[in-house]
């Protein structure tokens, strides 16, 4: 059996590598940088050892209940710092380490030749150990500290290049918008350190995460305490945060700037861990949130529209890892929409799905790029004669996200539409026919922009790469991360080959472990990965009725995967045999065109409306003023007074001692006579 220094070490290892990186290999051996890089996969694959014992301690069912270790008590409620082990935590386990061990392998080829990379191993390590931090985190104080930490490292990584003013802006759009959402998380919070004498008198604490699963049980002793409007307003809160780091509408903005980090970083903190915190955190709060049906209402609606609202503007994006970002977003609205509608297990099971194929869709991104020095798809084309590795990779991966079948993105996204059709009775009919309706228009227009992105890449002629790029735009300045030089048509290193192998290997066979008429035939137990999740959620309090494994629909594979080809056919016949490489036709409908390579005009409302023209201008300016010359005003003016009073009596400290005698005379006068006024 695992034990509790184990699990620990998971999280422990990376931490030890960003400092081995930060503090000892970059200030004394910078010229040795390669070392940070072996020290970082080295540490992550042993944490990834010890996730799968962990996992397989999980399965077997060994005790994992381990006593926290207390570090304040503030009122009735206690912070400490616990481990959480469930079947949730072992699977997110897997993915984190697992991930990031892949790209960190790929970044040696990546990253070779970047000056700072001790820096970036040091940031890739630090993010890895706050994420593992996150879904160990048995106390809310711990966790939101770890959840804090993540928005730092995706900063940090974000903004890597920060002498690029692209890069540090987008950095600080990520970090300001995703704390927006955090304060959501924040006050929730608040309102539960408010009742921790209430959880206290029950037994229970105020911060503990499975003690607030049982207050939020309408039949339990303390039900009382999270019951109503306030257990709505609680999940509400909570799903703020999660909207934020997940990119869910209004929130998404920030995503896919944040690509103008190195491609591994989107790969690992954009595709598979940092925006997946999110859908954790709903899942991890999941025995709240299913006893609100107001709650589950709105994050079914927000992800159901996240997800075709973000799958629309991957359409026209013209940049790779754009239409990356979009799909990003969107697949995460499909998770959103599944736990909304309390299809928790389909729910993770996509997330697990997702984050294989799509880091692979990253690498495969980053892999290009190397080769043509270039994002922009106009400029590519024809990669399939000289790449066939990355190639075949990618089109596996995108059939995967498109739910071709036997690939794992069907199994996990047919489960969703199948319950979202079937319904769980935790929400209305109509709001699981609205979610069904929107995730079916999804798979039709992920189909579209997935087979135009691998056209656009990989069919056809070159035309040119970055040469060709700042020839057209008449640019003197390097493109994102030229620091690859110029154009090499060639396949990539094997040290960025093997990894996407592995994640390929991954995006077909995992649907197989998950599906229950499989895992049976193969002598896997039945409860591997969906049910396994689900059985995991049934242990948790008032969870159970939900965890079901759903059995597989030939006629819902059959809708999904028509829908499917229906979008693969139509990108087909747009853009494989089109005679002008360069031009989009969907350009020809200018009016969509237009407003959906304008994002829907939200960044111009943010940015331009609300903060240069509404918010700032009005409501900040009014507080600056008020700042300025009220509560300044007022301090300013109360110093002034003390510092000038001082100085008038200083002005009677004359030292004549005739002066001072008069002054007592007329003292002792003033008292005499205000006595006999009295």
């Amino acid at each position: 059996m695992v034990t509790e220094a184990v699990i620990w070490a998971i999280f422990l290892l990376p931490l030890g590598s960003f400092a081995f990186a930060a503090l000892v290999v970059r200030p004394f051996f910078n010229r040795f940088s390669l070392i940070s890089g072996l020290v970082t996969i080295a540490a992550l694959g042993t944490a990834l050892g010890f996730s799968i014992w962990t996992l397989r301690s999980v399965i077997l069912g060994h005790e994992l209940v381990f006593e926290p270790i207390e570090w304040l008590e503030v009122g009735g409620a206690t912070i400490d710092f616990g481990l959480l082990i469930d079947p949730l935590t072992a699977v997110m386990l897997i993915v984190v380490t697992g991930v990031s061990l892949l790209v960190q392998i790929y970044s040696l080829g990546y990253m070779k030749g970047d000056p700072s990379f001790s820096r970036y191993y040091a940031y890739m390590s630090l993010f890895t150990a706050a994420m593992l931090g996150l879904v160990l985190a048995s106390n809310i104080i711990q966790l939101y500290m770890f959840w804090e930490l993540v928005g730092v490292s995706s900063y940090l990584l974000i903004g890597f290049w920060h002498e690029r003013p692209t890069a540090a802006a987008a950095a600080k759009k990520a970090f300001i918008i995703t704390r927006i959402g955090d304060v959501g998380f924040l006050i929730a919070i608040l309102y539960l350190f408010t009742q921790a004498d209430n959880f206290a008198a029950v037994g229970l604490n105020a911060f503990h995460i499975p003690d607030i699963w049982e207050a939020a049980q309408p039949e339990a002793a303390a039900g009382a305490i999270l019951g109503g409007a306030v257990l709505t307003w609680l999940a509400l809160g909570i799903f703020a945060g999660a909207a934020g780091k997940s990119g869910q509408f209004p929130l998404h903005t920030w995503l896919p700037d944040a690509m103008e980090g190195p491609t591994p970083v989107s790969a690992l903190i954009h595709a598979a861990t940092m925006v997946a915190a999110g859908v954790f955190l709903v899942a991890r709060f999941f025995p709240v949130f299913e006893h609100s049906p107001d709650a589950m209402t709105v994050v079914a609606l927000v992800g159901a529209f996240t997800a075709v609202f973000a799958a629309s503007m991957g359409l026209v994006m013209n940049d790779i890892k754009r239409v990356m970002a979009y799909s990003t977003v969107s697949q995460l609205g499909y998770m959103m929409a599944a736990l909304g509608l309390g299809l928790y297990a389909p729910a993770i099971f996509h997330l697990v799905t997702h984050a294989a194929f799509k880091a692979l869709l990253f690498l495969g991104a980053g892999s290009v790029n190397h080769a043509t020095g270039t994002f922009d798809m106009r400029y590519m084309g024809g990669l399939r004669k000289v790449m066939p590795i990355t190639y075949i990779l990618v089109v596996v991966a995108g059939l995967s996200l498109v739910g071709i079948i036997p690939l794992a993105g069907f199994w996990s996204k047919d489960e969703i539409l199948l319950g979202a059709w079937t319904g769980t009775g935790l929400v209305d009919t109509w709001v699981s026919r609205v979610t069904f309706s929107a995730l079916l228009a999804g798979v039709i227009v992920t189909a579209f922009y997935t087979i135009r992105m691998i056209i656009l890449t990989f069919h056809g002629e070159f035309r040119g790469g970055i040469v060709r790029e700042l020839e057209e735009k008449a640019q003197t300045v390097p493109a994102r991360e030229s620091h690859h030089g110029g154009v090499h048509l060639a396949e990539s290193p094997w040290v960025m080959v093997l990894p996407m192998v592995a994640l390929g290997v991954t995006a077909v066979l995992l649907g197989y472990l998950a599906n229950p008429q499989w895992t049976e035939e193969i002598g896997i137990p039945r409860h591997w990965i969906i049910g396994f999740l689900g059985d995991g959620l049934s242990a948790a309090l008032g969870a159970s009725g939900h965890a079901e494994t759903l059995d597989f629909s030939r006629w819902m594979a059959t809708i999904s995967t028509v829908a499917a080809l229906s979008g693969i056919g139509l990108a087909v016949l747009i853009y494989l045999r089109r005679r002008d490489q360069r031009a989009d036709p969907l350009s020809k409908v200018k009016p969509v065109h237009t407003l959906l390579s304008e994002k829907y005009y939200m960044d111009t409302l943010y940015e331009d409306v609300m903060v240069r023209k509404g918010f700032f201008k009005y409501f900040a300016g009014i507080l600056d003023w008020t700042d300025a010359n009220l509560v300044d005003g007022i301090v300013d003016r109360i110093g002034w007074f003390f510092q000038n009073i001082g100085s008038a009596i200083g002005k009677l400290q004359s030292g004549h001692v005739q002066g001072y005698a008069t002054g007592i005379a007329f003292g002792v006068l003033a008292i005499i006579l205000a006595l006999l006024l009295a």
